[in-house]
């Protein structure tokens, strides 16, 4: 709970910025960066400043010309962060974190039951041809990209893709859980909305996910606000990773671009789980 006592356990005044890594926080992650290749000049940059400069990018949304000097160059903090997601490091830091952040709370590495969801969100001014196009969302009224989301009922997050806003929810929701390729194996429930219902999800799903059994959550009729059951877990979450400004619009001209970035949002999280709990 967010209280005078309990605020002294999320105080980072006394960092440089409030987005780098504490001690704690860069001792959790520092085994998992991969070393320097084999041949050629030793490694001379410092991986936890690029590490900062990469969170300092995601939390405050700044263009990547703007880092600030006492950081590394935003040639260098790029390349790294192109380089972790194409070779899957980020993937397998996001994986472990998770793990550690089930075991914290005496769960199971594989969750039974998730929910589903998803965000518009809409598209900044880009130059040049946009690569991944972007689409118009009907329902919401938004032109831009859509971030499809699973998470498990921790608010963890599980895995994640971004596509254009014009694809329905159903089939984007069947192209999420095509992407867990047996990573959940004792998933059994998912929990979704009212956009996930008819047979073509169902279908879907019994191909990605055999046993995978789905829920609506439906919306109430009363005219007031009502929590709904499990739906509020997932709203939560994307609550959460909006605080890192990076994601408040749609800046990337790549989908994976804006992925990695869900995913260091994510690792941030995770991160600051972990380390308060000890504190």
């Amino acid at each position: 709970m967010w209280t005078i006592e309990n605020r002294v356990r999320y105080d980072r005044s006394k960092l440089r910025y409030p987005s780098d890594l504490t001690d704690e926080e860069w001792s959790l992650i520092e085994t998992m960066i991969p070393h320097a290749k084999r041949g050629g000049n030793k490694r001379t940059v410092n991986v936890r400043e690029v590490m900062n400069g990469l969170m300092y990018i995601l939390s405050t949304g700044c263009q990547w010309r703007a880092i600030p000097k006492d950081l590394p160059p935003r040639s260098t903090v790029n390349y790294y962060f192109c380089r972790w997601q194409y070779e899957g490091t980020l993937e397998r830091l996001h994986h472990a974190l998770y793990v550690l952040c089930r075991e914290q709370v005496h769960r199971d590495a594989s969750p039974t039951a998730a929910i589903i969801d998803s965000q518009s969100v809409k598209s900044a001014e880009k130059g040049g041809a946009e690569i991944d196009p972007s689409g118009f969302d009907s329902g919401k009224k938004i032109k831009g990209k859509k971030r499809h989301i699973l998470v498990d009922t921790q608010g963890l997050l599980m895995a994640a893709i971004v596509h254009a806003a014009d694809i329905q929810d159903r089939d984007g929701g069947v192209m999420l859980m095509a992407t867990l390729f047996g990573l959940y194996p004792f998933l059994l429930k998912l929990y979704a909305d009212a956009g996930y219902q008819g047979p073509k999800f169902q279908q879907g799903l019994a191909q990605a996910c055999r046993t995978v059994n789905v829920e609506i959550v439906r919306r109430c009729d009363v005219r007031k606000f009502v929590v709904l059951p499990k739906r509020w877990i997932v709203e939560r979450t994307i609550a959460w990773l909006n605080r890192c400004r990076r994601l408040s619009k749609d800046w990337e001209s790549l989908n994976q671009n804006t992925l990695a970035f869900l995913q260091w949002a994510s690792v941030r999280m995770m991160l600051r789980r972990l380390c308060n709990h000890k504190a």
